[in-house]
């Protein structure tokens, strides 16, 4: 029987898709994780507002539903202890890049700012958004951030 080059090269090439798929069904050996413990730093919608006070402004946020869950619709609302100027928010990965994203805010109050919006999962299990709020006081732009963990387990 006389072997072709082509079956030759066929043969080789079926032995080693064979044995890379081979690599890949080998038990499955999860390490154990721990799970992370929670940031008592991080704003904890559950409790309370998450307060902050910048240029002599107080500012509450409250996000609605509190656990935060990701790939959900949000409510965002800002009370701040008197009315400001240019009041912008956006939100961003605290410790990975998750992109940017501005929150539309309608003033419903005098001092009464609410959002809505909706950001992404993260594979991680464990993801820190900031709220980057900005506003113009004294006709200077300042800023606070308030971070809070997505999908907060209660």
């Amino acid at each position: 029987m006389q072997v072709t080059h082509k079956s030759a090269v066929l043969g080789f090439l079926v032995a080693g898709f064979s044995l890379l798929f081979l690599q890949g069904c080998e038990p499955n050996n999860p390490q154990f994780t721990a799970p992370k413990p929670i940031d008592t730093s991080l704003c904890s919608f559950k409790t309370d507002v998450c307060a902050k006070t910048v240029a002599d402004v107080d500012i509450q946020l409250s996000v609605n539903p509190w656990q935060a869950p990701s790939e959900k619709p949000l409510t965002l609302t800002l009370n701040t202890s008197k009315p400001v100027e240019n009041l912008k928010v956006k939100l961003q990965g605290r410790d990975m890049f998750m992109g940017i994203i501005p929150v539309n805010l309608t003033q419903t109050d005098k001092t009464v700012y609410q959002g809505e919006l909706v950001y992404g999962s993260c594979s991680s299990g464990y993801m820190v958004w900031s709220t980057v709020v900005s506003f113009t006081s004294g006709g200077e732009e300042v800023f606070t951030t308030f971070d809070f963990l997505a999908d907060h387990p209660g």
